[in-house]
């Protein structure tokens, strides 16, 4: 049940129709992370810290359908109108799906997969760092195993979140400095994931790494990741894409999207040939990687890849 915090405040952020409201929200359910996160009811919230406030947002597509309605609960609403634009990154309002699925539908594999699932977006992340931690923790793991594990970084370095929205809402993810300090030992990671986590937890917390796009430019920050011990391109990729917001993002060794490629075309047998077959997917393979593991979600019956 949720229980609106005192004080909030809404806006409604218009975007671009259409837009894949249901399958936006599958995206995150599959991935929330217990008590952090929570889609209840078409609603999707989360526990939030904003320069040095906390509360809670919660988004919902608003009844006329072209808008989300965006709420921020407790201290942190004071600063309503300044997480707009990260809202909007998160959720990917600033996209034009015409144009988008036009210039996809030129491939005739996408093609069909655009006509089944128009308006589908890049889902985002609140924070980058969150979303390095988690995507950190996802190297050749499963969704549901990340998800996991990342739920237990939050029980071993997170703090408790009291007088919550919801009462799945009860944690607020580490900090950078308590990761990085945090005894992670029989978290369930190998010891050299554990240490490129907490490398880069420790890098966030001194200033040394800012994962935050608008601190410079996508290619450096890129050139910074995959100097750290641990962090190759599949993790760059997947930062870029949902953190960075880069539409052009492309998780070249993704498995799902390796199998379903050779699996539209058998000649397909190695990453130098699927990296060729996506160039003709530029510049929104990001979009073409969403459309790809949404095919292969809808044909297992669950979320899968990313």
């Amino acid at each position: 049940m949720l229980r609106p915090l005192q004080p909030h405040a809404s806006r409604l952020i218009p975007f671009n129709p259409p837009f894949d409201w249901q399958r936006m929200l599958d995206f995150f359910a599959a991935r929330m992370t217990a008590g952090v996160e929570a889609v209840v009811d078409g609603v999707y919230m989360r526990t939030i810290d904003f320069k040095g406030s906390q509360g809670a947002l919660s988004v919902a597509l608003a009844p006329d359908g072209q808008q989300l309605l965006a709420t921020v609960h407790g201290e942190v609403s004071q600063h309503i109108d300044e997480l707009i634009v990260p809202v909007s990154h998160m959720f990917d309002l600033y996209a034009e799906p015409p144009i988008i699925d036009k210039a996809l539908s030129q491939d005739p594999w996408l093609a069909s997969l655009v006509q089944r699932r128009p308006g589908l977006r890049v889902p985002g992340a609140f924070s980058g760092f969150e979303l390095a931690v988690r995507t950190i923790v996802g190297q050749q793991v499963s969704v549901k195993g990340a998800t996991t594990i990342v739920g237990r970084l939050v029980q071993r370095a997170g703090v408790q979140f009291h007088d919550g929205l919801h009462e799945q809402l009860a944690w607020r993810f580490p900090t950078p400095e308590a990761l990085a300090q945090a005894n992670l030992d029989k978290i369930g990671m190998p010891g050299k994931r554990v240490e490129t986590l907490q490398r880069l937890a420790a890098a966030v917390a001194s200033g040394e790494l800012c994962l935050d796009v608008r601190h410079g430019g996508i290619g450096d920050l890129r050139r910074q990741l995959l100097a750290m011990p641990g962090i190759g391109p599949w993790t760059v990729e997947y930062i870029a894409m949902r953190a960075w917001r880069d539409p052009d993002a492309w998780p070249a060794a993704d498995l799902v999207l390796m199998n379903l490629m050779t699996l539209q075309e058998p000649t397909l047998l190695r990453l130098p040939q699927h990296k060729a077959r996506a160039e003709a997917w530029k510049p929104w393979r990001a979009y073409a990687a969403i459309h790809i593991w949404n095919s292969a979600a809808d044909a297992a019956g669950k979320q899968k890849g990313g």
